[in-house]
């Protein structure tokens, strides 16, 4: 696909917040004897970008550049942060560190390739306002050179109300497109932006629909769309694919491209950056959902979080177009 060459051209915008994904690799053969719980025979660790890092690290295995901005703590696990944002040739250069903060750091335990159990380490209070205004003034000198931007909210306390508007008028004042990655009930907080992209339990959330109702999914696409005066709203669903709104156009649901389904961490982060590149590169929404559709079937085959290469998606597509 021609626009796959125009990846290395694009460079994209990331704000949000930065997580430390540590992998606890083991075996249960038996039940302690002290609780009804797994015992897990760890025989290996590993670490990855989580969160907004995880959006940078795909936006780079695409050949792209990310400009990532965010906090953490002033900590070791800052250091192992760095150390893998470097590893994949993500720069660390827009990240502050924030003393008295703890860096936010999710530990799953996996045994026999299922999760065991998870402990979080994190923060979730406000943005102190001079960071705010710092990370802001940063924006202010890099925003006219990117070709688009993701705001990609974890609710870890770095995405303020008045970050998000001042960031959305400043991409507004120079023509550059915002996707979110949406996070919480209040949607609002987020219009100025150009693209949302909640899961479907999110999406049903956020409108404040009941579960079983019928149509949840269309109805909810339309009424983001009319509530939050976005261009689109790009609802995923897991196996049963993603669907894309836009203003005045029929729904386009696009099917799940993944062959089996082992592990959906970070597949939201992976849908975004790639639709973020692809529309940085000069595609269509519908083009950029197709490519984003098909990376998000190639990382929820693998346990853990992951990012893609450009070259593993080029053998999908490729792939998908073959004759059966």
């Amino acid at each position: 696909m021609q626009i796959l060459d125009g990846f290395s051209k694009a460079r994209i915008l990331v704000v949000g917040d930065i997580m430390l994904d540590r992998y606890w690799w083991g075996s249960v053969t038996r039940i302690s004897p002290e609780a009804p719980v797994p015992v897990v025979r760890l025989k290996d660790t590993s670490l990855a970008a989580g969160g907004a890092a995880n959006v940078a690290v795909n936006i780079a295995g695409l050949g792209a550049e990310p400009v990532l901005f965010g906090v953490f703590g002033n900590d070791d696990d800052a250091v192992l942060v760095r150390r893998v944002l470097a590893d994949a040739g993500v720069s660390s250069d827009y990240l502050f560190p924030i003393a008295g903060r703890s860096t936010t750091v999710k530990t799953r335990v996996i045994a026999h390739s299922q999760q065991v159990a998870r402990v979080d380490q994190e923060t979730e209070t406000a943005l102190p306002p001079e960071f705010e205004s710092r990370i802001l003034d940063r924006i202010s000198e890099e925003i006219s050179e990117i070709d688009a931007i993701i705001v990609s909210d974890y609710a870890k306390g770095l995405l303020t109300d008045n970050l998000l508007s001042e960031l959305f008028a400043k991409a507004a004042a120079v023509g550059k497109p915002v996707l979110v990655d949406p996070k919480g009930k209040n949607y609002f907080k987020y219009r100025g932006a150009t693209i949302i992209t909640p899961n479907r339990l999110e999406a049903i959330v956020a409108c404040n629909f009941d579960e079983n109702e019928d149509d949840l999914v269309e109805r909810a696409g339309m009424k983001l769309i009319s509530d939050m005066g976005v261009q689109a709203v790009l609802i995923t669903q897991g196996e049963q694919g993603m669907t894309l709104f836009q203003r005045e156009r029929p729904p386009v649901n696009f099917f799940a491209a993944a062959r089996e389904v082992y592990d959906v961490t970070g597949a939201g982060d992976t849908v975004i950056a790639t639709l973020a590149t692809a529309i940085g590169a000069g595609a269509d929404l519908e083009t950029g959902t197709r490519l984003a559709n098909t990376a998000a079937g190639l990382v929820v085959e693998q346990v853990g979080t992951s990012s893609i290469g450009l070259s593993e998606l080029r053998r999908a597509i490729v792939s998908s177009r073959r004759p059966e």
